[in-house]
């Protein structure tokens, strides 16, 4: 693969740079390993894990009371919402200051640093957006300037609207990413942010700050993933080193919230199908518009990915008639985030080191800045060392099963909750099966051509 220019953020949208070939095995033998890991930890875990474990409300070791009093002061969190305002600030600059040429680092900054560098931050920190993001800081700098309290909207939050914002805002987001005409262009960038900030703003207007925990897209795909970070907090609010399956385990189910699940994993397939040379001529020979046939081809993959999961929940639910498929669901939507952060993982990482590296070059133009190399980045070196083609293939197949073991694993304990008796293990046959099929599906679409 021959290394592209600075400038050339949209060819670089074919993120693997591994292929089948690169696998130290054969590519058949990965996808029958993939399968057969899933079906033995299934077993494993019917034997030796009879009782559940996760979702104890006082589970995790509190971090030093200094560290959690720090954490916690309204001076380190206002530190946290200068700096996104300021990180956020100078992205700015080229967004709505900067000519739209190649040197603009924009498109880098929001699909690569922004999109994609979140999930690495949110592993390692938690739900870090949500501390950073300008948007709810900007509003609680407006209600504080008028005297207000920023959890008084003008209506009730509606229990039921749930993560239906979040859910139509990573829609918005990844038609954007994957299908939008001249989606890398400045103009086309600011006009989506604009219309963005502006919904979400209204939303806080309306319902107030905690709008924000369910209706920004941003911040509840942070949040999710940052369910799996080491360090999380309890109930009560304590700060605690924990088991990362005990913060997933405790999201409690919300309206909307298999909606979010299900758009992450499906745009990220669908992120992979695109890329294949199969589909890459369906496309192109098409007498259709292209945005059209990958429209289709998008919200055609999610559905998909949800009549999956559908069918899976009707069938568990009908091994256990005092369980309704509802109620299926809904509980166990949770095990679909390791998955998809799994396939995000495993998909823009190469994107994420070599594109990422352009960018924060790009970062130090003058274009940006005004002055010569103000971050010192200007004149950095491309190092594609950590992208070899084997390690990257081999990377991406161990992320893929880690994420739909960690799935299995969350899906067995909160079937012994919600399944009575020998129907706790009979129930999750289909949701082994639904884990087998996303993994060989995702493997043959992360390695198609």
């Amino acid at each position: 693969m021959s290394e592209p220019s600075p400038g050339t953020f949209p060819e670089l949208l074919a993120h693997g740079v591994g292929g089948r070939q690169d696998l130290p095995i054969p590519f058949g033998f990965a996808v029958t390993g993939a399968a057969l890991a899933l079906v033995i930890s299934f077993v494993v875990l019917g034997a030796f894990w009879r009782e559940p474990r996760l979702g104890d409300p006082e589970a995790g070791r509190p971090l030093p009371e200094r560290v959690g009093r720090v954490v916690d002061s309204a001076g380190w969190r206002w530190a946290l919402r200068l700096l996104g305002l300021v990180v956020v600030g100078y992205f700015g600059v080229g967004l709505f200051l900067g000519p739209d040429v190649d040197r603009n680092p924009t498109a880098g900054a929001f699909y690569v640093l922004f999109w994609v560098g979140l999930v690495p931050l949110s592993l390692l920190f938690g739900s870090v957006w949500r501390a950073l993001n300008p948007l709810r800081t900007g509003y609680l700098l407006v209600a504080a300037a008028v005297r207000r309290d920023p959890r008084r909207g003008l209506l009730p939050l509606p229990a039921r609207l749930g993560y239906w914002p979040a859910a139509l805002g990573l829609l918005a987001f990844v038609w954007l990413e994957l299908v939008a005409p001249d989606r890398a262009t400045v103009p086309v960038i600011r006009t989506w942010v604009v219309a963005y900030a502006i919904v979400v703003l209204v939303g806080a207007v309306l319902f107030g700050v905690d709008f924000f925990d369910r209706g920004d897209a941003f911040e509840v795909y942070s949040d999710l993933v940052g369910r799996l970070a080491v360090v999380g907090r309890r109930d009560d609010g304590t700060l605690v080193w924990r088991n990362p399956l005990e913060g997933m385990s405790a999201l409690p189910p919300a309206p909307g919230f298999v909606a979010v699940v299900v758009v992450l994993l499906g745009s990220t397939l669908f992120d992979s199908l695109s890329n294949a040379p199969a589909w890459f001529r369906l496309a192109q020979n098409s007498e259709l518009p292209p945005v059209f046939t990958n429209t289709v081809g998008m919200l055609a993959l999610i559905g998909l990915v949800l009549a999956a999961y559908g069918l899976t929940c009707l069938l568990a639910a009908r091994l256990a008639p005092s369980v309704r498929p509802g109620e299926v669901a809904a509980e166990i939507a949770h095990c679909i985030v390791p998955i998809a952060v799994g396939y995000v993982l495993a998909h823009y990482y190469s994107l994420l080191v070599l594109e990422g590296q352009r960018t924060v070059a790009l970062l130090s133009d003058p274009l940006v800045t005004g002055t010569a190399n103000w971050l010192g980045t200007a004149h950095w070196s491309i190092s594609a060392a950590l992208v070899t083609p084997a390690g990257v293939a081999t990377l991406q197949v161990t992320l893929i099963v880690l994420g739909h073991l960690i799935g299995t694993v969350l899906s067995h304990d909160r079937a012994l909750v919600l399944f009575p008796g020998r129907a706790a293990v009979a129930a999750q046959v289909p949701l082994l099966v639904l884990m087998v099929g996303y993994t060989v599906a995702g493997l043959l679409l992360l390695f198609a051509g």
